[in-house]
């Protein structure tokens, strides 16, 4: 059994390609493509794979370009930062769509369906479209309550400048400077809160787009941040989060 990967970041290829080879040692990687055009010449000379993983945002298009340029394709996991895409990826046989960065435990799930529906019929069931729509449609949080003293204050998402994570506790951070503790965790905020209007750019900050007033290179390929309302710590966007940070931002 084998594999090809397109991803356009090298850490995100690499780290993939590791996991696989944890979780499924049968399937050989044979390629790992970083661009459109180099995908689809790679396809015009190759025999297809069993299984495609296929990032959607590349540097030089989409992914379901080079779909789109196939007579037939083999079935593909997708991977992105960006759950719109979603129910497109579900047209183009999609066994599965995974959020970036890939969860262990997510990409396991996805290997099992896609070895399932090999042994069925090699084809996406009723059960993974359902998978899919529940991710597109997913109704995120508009609102937090927090405790102000004795009394309680409700504070809108476009309210909030970014949550930080300090010494064991949450605080939510409003456009005005303010910051409350909420009981949440910042695992519990990425999955609650829009991915279009929120990015968690390490372990510590998920941030609005909106508080972001400058973007600095920064060393080992990180990004340095300004953040409004300002933030005394030094606000550093990781290695293998800055190239969904800037596609995130459309930079």
């Amino acid at each position: 059994m084998n594999a090809v990967i397109v991803e356009d970041e090298e850490f995100a290829a690499k780290r993939l390609t590791k996991l696989v080879g944890e979780l499924a040692p049968e399937i050989e990687i044979l390629a790992n493509i970083n661009s459109v055009e180099t995908g689809i010449r790679w396809f015009k000379s190759n025999a297809l794979p069993d299984l495609f993983f296929l990032d959607i945002q590349l540097n030089d298009g989409y992914g379901f370009d080079i779909l789109d340029g196939m007579d037939d394709h083999p079935p593909v996991i997708f991977t992105t930062a960006y759950n719109e895409f979603a129910i497109r990826g579900f047209k183009y046989n999609g066994v599965d769509y995974l959020l970036k960065p890939i969860v262990k435990s997510d990409l396991k799930t996805a290997l099992e369906k896609f070895k399932k529906n090999v042994t069925q019929n090699g084809r996406g069931s009723t059960e993974n479209l359902e998978h899919l729509k529940q991710l597109f449609h997913k109704e995120y949080k508009h609102r937090f309550m927090v405790k102000v003293g004795n009394q309680f204050r409700s504070f809108n998402v476009e309210d909030i400048a970014f949550f930080k994570s300090h010494e064991g506790m949450i605080c939510l951070y409003t456009h005005g400077g303010q910051s409350y503790p909420i009981e949440y965790t910042i695992d519990q905020l990425e999955n609650i809160l829009n991915p279009i209007h929120f990015f968690r750019i390490n372990r510590k900050f998920m941030i609005s787009v909106k508080a972001v007033v400058e973007i600095h290179s920064y060393f080992n390929s990180r990004l340095l941040l300004k953040l409004l309302p300002k933030e005394e710590e030094q606000v550093i966007v990781s290695r293998e989060r800055t190239t969904n940070f800037k596609k995130w931002l459309d930079m």
